[in-house]
């Protein structure tokens, strides 16, 4: 029998609650960009309770959905459902409520949040399907992730506008780009159980091109937001920063050489989240 302390616990390493690290300072920075300065707290508090439940409940619908999977992948295998640790019935428990406290928070922001709050969630869940059948899962999940600074957005402004979808696509090959490293592990899996992914298709030194490209694209983006916002030297001072993080971080993952991908996968993509917000907020204070 756990005890309430490591059921909790549990819970959080089956939805890799850290990794909210990714997602949460990009919504922050849209609505920093939104609000033109520091949003009210009430709006922060309501967009950090939605964004976690909805990555909350997307990642335990991906756990439910892929148990099987996982349960045959020596990576995979000692997940807290695979192992028993959280019975199925519980976490389909656990989706249900994340998902009714993202619609209540999405509630609590402005109307349309709360009407859109049903599509984000089939969005974000369709994830968790899609390397069935595409190499193309990267994007679609790059387009889930990307839903946090467009939501950040229309809670702020109550409606959507041209202006935040530059910010929304850097994240969406930013995502994606990370992505397909992270999958360079599962490669040989992938390849037995006809699952689907870009290293799966195109091998690992042309997926090592694509992660790249798809970064250069994010740069690319995040600098047309700052043309976009009228952002000044601060902010491409950050972006400056954020280039030299994404180089470093494929300097870390070589053809033959996976030993450093934890480390490019979760520390250098925290940091670069991180970096963009920071640079965002410096430039709007230096204003």
């Amino acid at each position: 029998m756990l005890t309430p302390g490591t059921r909790v616990l549990s819970y959080l390493r089956m939805i890799k609650f850290s990794h909210s690290l990714f997602a949460l300072p990009f919504a922050f920075s849209s609505a920093v960009l939104a609000a033109g300065g520091l949003p009210a707290t009430k709006k922060i508090l309501w967009i950090t309770m939605a964004m976690v439940a909805a990555r909350s409940a997307a990642m335990g619908m991906n756990r439910v959905i892929d148990k099987e999977i996982d349960a045959q992948n020596p990576r995979t295998k000692n997940r807290e459902i695979p192992t028993g640790v959280i019975p199925v019935a519980e976490a389909v428990a656990f989706i249900v409520l994340s998902s009714i406290i993202f619609c209540f928070s999405a509630h609590m922001l402005n109307p349309l949040c709360l009407k859109l709050s049903p599509l984000a969630l089939c969005i974000v869940f369709l994830y968790s399907y899609t390397k069935r059948f595409t190499w193309g899962a990267h994007l679609v999940l790059g387009v889930a992730i990307a839903l946090a600074p467009l939501g950040a957005w229309i809670a702020i402004r109550g409606g959507i506008s041209w202006e935040a979808l530059p910010l929304c696509v850097a994240v969406i090959f930013w995502l994606a780009g990370f992505d397909i490293l992270y999958a360079l592990q599962d490669i040989e899996f992938d390849k037995a159980h006809k699952l689907y992914s870009i290293p799966q298709r195109f091998g690992v030194r042309n997926s090592l091109y694509i992660a790249r490209v798809f970064h250069i694209i994010t740069w690319i983006f995040l600098c047309i937001t700052g043309r976009v916002f009228h952002m000044g030297i601060v902010y491409y001072i950050g972006m400056a920063v954020v280039a030299g993080l994404l180089i470093y971080e494929h300097r870390l993952v070589r053809p033959g050489d996976l030993t450093k991908l934890d480390m490019a996968f979760f520390n250098m993509n925290g940091y670069i989240s991180i970096a963009v917000l920071v640079f965002i907020a410096l430039d709007k204070m230096a204003k």
